[in-house]
């Protein structure tokens, strides 16, 4: 009997009440005592505290509520047949079926629900499935050190609590399912209700480089598969082997609709989605929806920056539509360099920011330039700890390595400052901002992972006027106010706006086609591969 106290008391906690007292120097009311303790439990209690008892959600809710089974009898009906009509849709949503033993909860259901080994399946299952729908399968800062994602879940014991005293057990679970547009345009792509393929008996094109000028059989294939998928060959599909300017123009429209870059040219990505058999998975989307479920936390609909890095875009969001865009440069695909994933809100414009270089820059790139060149980066100011400024003829900096350098360097509000006019700041650990830049060049390129980590800003004046706008009655006066200054200026916003940095290589557009981006981390395959494991998981 003692043991089963010990048990007792360490999952039920809540069984312990406190006491009422008064306040001192007040005569107390008279107050009835507290109910002692319980220190008698059945055998299923004892079985069912001792099989939620190292799981802290399970153990919190039944603790709480005197191990009383939710799952079992014939007036838990409902809530059962809820949670397998859930799970039971777990391969639509991209997740891996096999983490939530649908054939065994029915099996469980069938024959009446009334063991306890069917209360503590259920309720298990049930903090499974809720735990990966509505926050997603994996905890993102455990599947690669540069995700620093925080997903905002709701508590299994909240969440069981709530379905235990809902009379829509189905509509309870639908609604923790995440419903923003684009999560549910990923789903339907996934179950190939938009999937662009051509009929498996069409000969496949073979791979290679195909452009305007070239002949071959290859291009005769090309021209079939298009046509059987709704294209506009140009010509007859048995008349022409010359890839023409026609064929070219269906291949960019192609390239349109599955996301490619639309240049017209059939190269090996775009002959690989064309060959693509129906039915054949897609690894970014799967890789999509976890990442959408990761953030389903947030208010999606809300005003916000949202920075897709593998996009190299930012974008200013408001009730789930566009409002303003500009291309980015994002950090090099290197290993101290990469851009985090994370979100914050957005605090501050800073206009004419002075650049506090950080330690890292300092010690690894500019010290050893200095011990070669004292007058190197003449720039950027020499600080020491109290903020002066110090005469590069008073360091000797042969004396100092990476680990004991004793100064700072900043470089002052210039026109050739690396931060440009305006930085946005959102206060984060990892000192990662949105900031204008002197570099322009950079924004033409396709490809633009060229910086420290921070995201530099194609448009950057604009979108300081779009951020602006609605909380200053002028937000380009207000802007030029501060530049003429020349002196650094901090512009608050109230209220703060939410931003986002993401990273999603495939995701759909305003009108839902799915659109590709290149894998500029290489971090979606360490999410797929995590998100293959769990699939394997067991209780």
């Amino acid at each position: 009997m003692a043991g089963r106290v010990i048990l007792a008391s360490i999952a039920l906690a809540a069984f312990w009440l406190p006491m009422a007292s008064g306040a001192q120097g007040i005569e107390a009311a008279p107050v009835a005592a507290a109910p002692a303790p319980r220190l008698v439990f059945s055998d299923s209690e004892m079985a069912l505290a001792q099989a939620v008892a190292r799981q802290p959600g399970l153990a919190a809710f039944y603790g709480t509520n005197g191990l009383t089974p939710i799952f079992t009898g014939t007036e838990s009906a409902a809530r059962r047949a809820a949670l397998i009509e859930a799970v039971s849709r777990a391969a639509e949503n991209g997740l891996p079926a096999s983490r939530y033993e649908v054939e065994r909860l029915r099996a469980l259901d069938a024959e009446g629900g009334n063991s306890p080994e069917a209360e503590l399946v259920f309720a298990r299952v049930f903090a499974r499935w809720t735990h990966d729908i509505s926050g997603g399968v994996l905890e993102p800062t455990k599947v690669d050190p540069s995700i620093k994602r925080v997903v905002l879940r709701r508590s299994t014991d909240e969440l069981l609590h709530d379905y235990a005293q809902s009379p829509d057990p189905t509509g309870l679970l639908t609604g923790i399912e995440p419903q923003d547009p684009h999560y549910l345009a990923l789903k339907k792509a996934l179950g190939g209700k938009n999937e662009l393929v051509a009929p498996a008996k069409l000969k496949e094109v073979e791979p290679g480089l195909w452009k305007v000028g070239m002949t071959g059989e290859p291009v005769v294939a090309l021209r079939a598969r298009l046509a059987a998928m709704g294209f506009d060959a140009g010509k007859p599909v048995t008349a022409s082997s010359v890839f023409d300017a026609p064929l070219a123009a269906e291949v960019a429209k192609f390239q349109d609709r599955v996301g490619l870059p639309s240049d017209g040219v059939a190269g090996p990505k775009t002959v690989a989605r064309i060959n693509r058999k129906a039915g054949g998975g897609d690894h970014g989307i799967l890789v999509a929806l976890e990442r959408m479920r990761w953030m389903n936390g947030h208010d999606l609909n809300a005003r916000m920056v949202w920075v897709n890095l593998p996009e190299f875009n930012a974008r200013v969001m408001e009730n789930g539509a566009e409002v303003f865009e500009t291309r980015t440069v994002i950090g090099r695909a290197s290993e101290d360099r990469m851009t985090p994933e994370f979100s914050d809100r957005l605090s501050y414009l800073v206009v004419n920011p002075r650049w506090n270089v950080p330690r890292s820059i300092t010690v690894k790139e500019y010290l050893p330039r200095l011990q070669a060149n004292r007058n190197a980066v003449s720039q950027i100011d020499i600080v020491d700890g109290n903020g002066n400024i110090i005469s590069r003829d008073r360091i000797d900096f042969s004396k100092y390595t990476a680990a004991n350098f004793p100064y700072r360097m900043r470089q002052k509000e210039s026109d050739d400052n690396a931060l440009g006019q305006v930085k946005f700041i959102f206060p984060n650990p990892w000192n990662i901002y949105l900031h204008d830049t002197p570099t322009k060049h950079l924004f033409g390129q396709s490809a633009r992972a060229y910086s420290h980590g921070c995201i530099r800003i194609g448009r950057p004046v604009d979108l300081a006027h779009e951020l602006l706008s609605g909380q200053v009655k002028d937000p380009a006066a207000t802007y030029q106010k501060a530049l003429d200054t020349k002196k650094e200026t901090w512009l608050a916003l109230k209220p703060t706006i939410p931003v986002h940095l993401v990273y999603f290589t495939t995701f759909p557009d305003a009108n839902g086609r799915i659109q590709r981006f290149t894998d500029v981390y290489g971090r979606d395959g360490a999410v797929y591969d995590a998100l293959m494991r769990a699939g394997l998981e067991t209780f």
